[in-house]
């Protein structure tokens, strides 16, 4: 049986992380989470498996997204790892881009944009262009 793409959802709203959490898992992921952005980098140099995404939200405490990208991408051990961004932020689209991510998601979050994106990501881990129609 093929090992199940792992989700680190990174966001500092709790009901936002355990309603995402229900959804990927039933759609047949693992997930994980984390509160912020200090927590997930903890779990990423712990972890013995590396997730196959990171969904990250760009506004929290102790450490942002923008911050938390800026270590992850120090770090040649998880480096590669994707990162979706999740914001309610209005300029999250330029945001992203800045911190070279494979795709934005606006919130409040719309499920097909999630349910669509997230395999595109996983299956080809390369910045894909919002308005790419592949």
């Amino acid at each position: 049986m093929p090992q199940r793409a792992h989700i680190l959802v990174v966001d500092d709203d709790p009901e936002l992380r355990e309603t995402l959490r229900d959804v990927l898992e039933e759609l047949g992921y693992a997930v994980s989470s984390a509160k912020d952005g200090l927590d997930a980098l903890r779990q990423l140099l712990t972890a013995r498996e590396r997730p196959s995404l990171i969904l990250l939200d760009l506004q929290m405490p102790n450490m942002d997204g923008a911050e938390f990208r800026s270590e992850q991408l120090k770090r040649s051990d998880i480096a590669g790892i994707p990162v979706a961004v999740l914001s309610g932020d209005s300029d999250a689209r330029g945001k992203a881009a800045a911190l070279n991510t494979v795709a934005c998601l606006e919130k409040p979050l719309k499920l097909l944009q999630l349910l669509t994106t997230i395999p595109r990501v996983i299956d080809s881990p390369l910045p894909v262009a919002e308005e790419d129609p592949r």
